[in-house]
């Protein structure tokens, strides 16, 4: 156990460092879910503060978005004990989805609100950085979302702007894989919090899950294909896609 735990060490600082995610003074603002993701991911930011060679400053926020499936106590005591500086935000999200008749396709309006709540605390703490738990597969499904549904060659990157650009948005788990991550999670006791009330509909039919299902599905085939995406995705040929804008005619 404890191999995994340093092998995503390891991913996670390759990952800070390749893309500079952090520097000096960064006021880094942690967006916790309760979900294995970005609890662990706290937990190895806490880590690399107390071992890196520069200073910066630790700062968690939880979305309360008003699901009935979820129970926030867990989450907030476990906090507490870790010593985590942890905010929640209370929010009507769930009341706003109904609102606006979204119930079949919630994520996206969920999402954006969600995400509004987080940078308005962001600018009220002063965070310079906001950090995500994502990790190598959902960089994948995210390319492949992008693919199939023709919104372009995109996923989610390492070190981007922010809405607005004031925010620096920064994923330091994008190297490693789920599986890494929820093995390493074994070592800790967190605290089970529920389901959003939509879970099991957007597992059964909803694009990310259903992505996620057939890159499982195509690893029978394409063994280590997630390290491969990876791979794909730091080597861009832009000469050997159709944008225009990328287009030399020069011999």
């Amino acid at each position: 156990m404890a191999d995994i735990y340093a092998q995503l060490c390891r991913l996670t600082g390759q990952a800070v460092a390749e893309y500079g995610m952090i520097q000096e003074g960064d006021r880094l603002l942690v967006g916790i879910s309760g979900g294995v993701d970005s609890m662990v991911l706290m937990h190895l930011l806490i880590r690399l503060q107390q071992r890196a060679p520069i200073s910066f400053s630790l700062f968690a926020v939880h979305v309360d978005e008003g699901f009935e499936g979820l129970v926030h106590a867990p989450l907030v005591a476990y906090a507490e004990h870790q010593g985590w500086n942890l905010k929640v935000v209370e929010t009507p999200i769930a009341e706003l989805i109904l609102k606006h008749k979204a119930e079949d396709r919630p994520c996206a309006l969920c999402s954006r609100l969600r995400r509004g709540f987080i940078h308005g605390y962001a600018e009220e703490i002063n965070a310079n950085k906001l950090v995500l738990g994502h990790h190598r597969d959902d960089l994948c499904v995210s390319l492949l979302m992008g693919l199939f549904r023709g919104t372009g060659l995109k996923t989610m990157g390492p070190n981007v702007p922010g809405d607005g650009g004031k925010l620096r948005v920064i994923r330091p788990m994008c190297y490693a894989p789920k599986d890494l991550i929820e093995s390493a999670a074994q070592q800790f006791q967190f605290p089970d919090i529920g389901t959003c009330d939509y879970s099991d509909q957007l597992e059964k039919s909803g694009d990310r899950a259903k992505l996620e299902r057939l890159l499982k599905t195509l690893e029978t085939d394409f063994p280590n294909i997630g390290k491969h995406m990876l791979h794909s995705m730091k080597d861009v040929r832009p000469d050997y896609l159709l944008d225009p804008q990328h287009f030399s005619s020069k011999n």
